[in-house]
């Protein structure tokens, strides 16, 4: 089974503290079937913009981080393309979704993959497989 990670479960896993159950689930997992979205990419990108301006420092310590991301997912980093934005259009017919999440649940619909995420409750009715990885013993 492949799985799609969103941008809150791949941060908490970087976190020296972040939260077990989402570290252990990932390290469970075979590498080749952890997958990022570019959405991703664009959120994390974001974040150091924002860093940057009121500590440099830190923003070069994600800066660093997300080069790894790059290197880590290379092969497994998914696009954007027409079927994910169709199947996200379909999606938000019958309801809003917030866009990131709600393409990003497209992704993995399209793909047949296992959405983990946080935020289960933004993309339940989507239909897309969920997993949130910070359920559960710890």
């Amino acid at each position: 089974m492949e799985y799609l990670l969103d941008t809150n479960v791949i941060s908490e896993a970087r976190k020296p503290r972040g939260d077990e159950r989402v570290k252990r689930w990932i390290s469970s997992m075979p590498v080749g079937d952890l997958y990022l979205s570019v959405l991703t990419l664009g959120e994390v990108r974001r974040g150091i913009a924002l860093l940057e301006r009121r500590d440099p420092v830190q923003a070069e310590v994600y800066e660093a981080w997300l080069a790894t991301v790059h290197r880590d997912y290379a092969d497994r980093i998914i696009p954007i393309d027409a079927e994910v934005a169709e199947e996200w259009g379909s999606i938000n017919a019958s309801g809003t979704v917030p866009v990131v999440d709600g393409l990003m649940a497209a992704t993995a619909r399209v793909r047949n993959m296992t959405f983990v995420t946080r935020n289960t409750s933004d993309v339940a009715r989507t239909g897309v497989r969920l997993l949130n990885p910070f359920e559960g013993s710890a």
